[in-house]
């Protein structure tokens, strides 16, 4: 039977050219490379995939299931280079036939490293997003998830290019001028958008705080986008901000450092008053005010002869800025009700006329 093969293998060769034992190899190399292919598919369907289930997270799952496609067709590639490159056939197409299998293999990783870093956005940018509770960060992970997988395709595209020996030089010259002309139509757009990156890292305040722009808006960040950040102010009004301006504006926050602020209160009593009563009085008002921090305790200055009568000074720290008008008004009231009890006047203005005869 071996002589038999031998002989017809010598017989084809001699009228075509054709030696079946090298076919039959090549047949050997690609059944091998296919087994190791196989191999590496169990390797990661079963044993990469029994260690990942124990982790808390399905990240790694996910991670392992998109190398496992590109790693089994990398096998599979090399070895039908392998193969064609025994059988001699195509030596004399040799350099275009391993560009081929290379840009295949490079084609299939470019498809799965964008999986990959959208995996790797999902899972910790969301996440993070989510922690931090900002519709900004909402808004950029898919920001990011996108123009990472331009520049990865556009990369992978360039290198394939170059790898072709075609001159890219053109080409990058063509995108640069085109991103010139976007860039120049789109400005504001684009502003507006590294207004909103810069909010981003700079966290200048967060959603829920209470800010005062250098315009005067004063009031309570809603919503923090890409383009603009809305605020809704004391008369219950929405003011939409583009973030280019406030990325750009002196911006007073009442939540930091600390959220407590910073209160006064000016009273005025009548002359003749008891300066030490009217202290007492207002510490003691001050002092039982919800929402007043016990540190700094509230303190109470006489601070000057006025014309109608003696000012006094209250001064409180407020727990939070959204308290600081309630509280106000609280103080007020009850710093009202107090003088009434205590017999101290409070003055109001009077002129006194004299007549000649």
């Amino acid at each position: 039977m071996i002589d038999y093969f031998a002989q017809l293998n010598q017989t084809l060769g001699m009228y075509t050219g054709i030696n079946i034992a090298s076919y039959v190899v090549a047949l050997i190399i690609l059944i091998v490379f296919f087994i190791l292919a196989q191999i590496t598919n169990f390797l990661f369907n079963k044993v990469f995939k029994f260690l990942t289930v124990k982790t808390k997270n399905d990240t790694d799952d996910k991670i392992m299931k998109i190398l496992n496609m590109p790693i089994f067709y990398s096998v599979v590639l090399l070895g039908v280079y392998q193969a064609f490159n025994y059988i001699g056939i195509l030596t004399r197409y040799s350099d275009d036939f391993s560009l081929i299998i290379k840009s295949i293999a490079i084609l299939i990783w470019i498809y799965a490293i964008s999986k990959l870093v959208n995996v790797i956005i999902s899972e910790l940018g969301f996440k993070f997003a989510e922690k931090t509770k900002s519709t900004l960060d909402d808004e950029l992970m898919p920001l990011f998830q996108k123009l990472s997988n331009i520049i990865i395709f556009f990369a992978g595209i360039m290198f394939l290019l170059k790898m072709w020996n075609i001159d890219i030089t053109p080409l990058l010259a063509s995108a640069g001028i085109a991103g010139f002309v976007i860039a120049f139509a789109a400005q504001d757009t684009i502003s507006h958008l590294f207004g909103g990156i810069s909010i981003y890292f700079d966290k200048p305040f967060r959603v829920g705080d209470r800010v005062q722009i250098e315009s005067g808006e004063i009031g309570d960040v809603l919503e923090i986008g890409i383009r603009s950040t809305r605020i809704k102010t004391f008369d219950e009004t929405v003011v939409v901000i583009p973030n280019n301006i406030i990325a750009s504006s002196k911006i007073i926050n009442y939540n930091q450092p600390a959220s407590k602020i910073k209160e006064k209160v000016t009273v005025k009593v009548a002359y003749g008053s008891d300066i030490d009563k009217v202290k007492e009085t207002l510490l003691a008002v001050a002092e039982n005010i919800e929402g007043v921090e016990k540190k700094p305790e509230p303190s109470v200055y006489f601070t000057e002869l006025g014309d109608y009568g003696l000012e006094f000074l209250v001064i409180v720290w407020v727990d939070s800025p959204k308290k600081k008008f309630s509280v106000k008004t609280k103080i007020n009231e009850e710093i009202y009700r107090r003088f009434k009890k205590e017999g101290i006047k409070i003055p109001y203005p009077t002129q006194e006329v004299i007549i000649g005869k």
